[in-house]
């Protein structure tokens, strides 16, 4: 059984020599991959794309010292995931009820874009998160590149299920897989993720829980 997660995995030479150099760079940095972070046994579990430079790369923990994690934890705050609506460190107080959140690539990759064959390279770590979830849970992709990281870690075609915010996908294995656009700085900034739609995704996937 492939395990959830590998500290010091180095399966991905371009993404191993760029952690190399980011840790010459910024020494305090957390630096390596980043572990998953929530419930052990959640019934809905984030998928991101990477670690974001002085984001998780920096603090350790998933969407945690960047703007991508600011309308995230905000959110899981208000319903009801998060004990605090702002993640400040990977040794704050911050505890997640019911929610696990992971990346589909686990380190930083350059410019923030993995290639397709180190989604490809990670997704067993993916894989072995989706395989061990409670029967039922819920799965949120943020982003396309996420979306077809949990399809390919479930075995299926990019083709079973169409990437688009707000989408709800029925799942062979009894799960359902849920779409929202990234929280990334660019996505709220131009509007095109709002609060409100982000909001919406997350009433959607409490509702269908109810």
């Amino acid at each position: 059984m492939s395990t959830l997660f590998d500290a010091g995995c180095v399966e991905c030479p371009r993404l191993a020599g760029f952690l190399q150099q980011v840790r010459t760079d910024y020494p305090t940095y957390y630096a390596r991959p980043v572990p998953p972070f929530g419930d052990a046994q959640p019934w809905l579990l984030i998928v991101g794309l990477a670690p974001g430079l002085h984001g998780a790369n920096r603090s350790g923990r998933p969407f945690t010292g960047d703007h991508a994690g600011i309308l995230l934890y905000q959110t899981l705050h208000q319903f009801g995931f998060a004990s605090q609506a702002e993640s400040v460190s990977a040794d704050d107080a911050l505890v997640l009820h019911g929610c696990r959140i992971t990346n589909a690539v686990k380190c930083l990759p350059p410019a923030n874009k993995p290639e397709t064959g180190e989604v490809r390279q990670c997704n067993h770590y993916l894989a072995a998160e989706i395989a061990a979830l409670p029967a039922g849970a819920a799965i949120l992709a943020l982003g396309s590149v996420a979306h077809a990281a949990v399809l390919m870690a479930l075995g299926l075609p990019a083709k079973t299920a169409k990437f688009g915010h707000g989408a709800v996908h029925e799942l062979a294995n009894g799960s359902k897989l849920y779409d929202s656009y990234h929280c990334s700085r660019y996505n709220t900034q131009t509007r095109r993720l709002t609060t409100d739609m982000f909001h919406a995704v997350f009433a959607q996937i409490v509702a269908d829980k109810n």
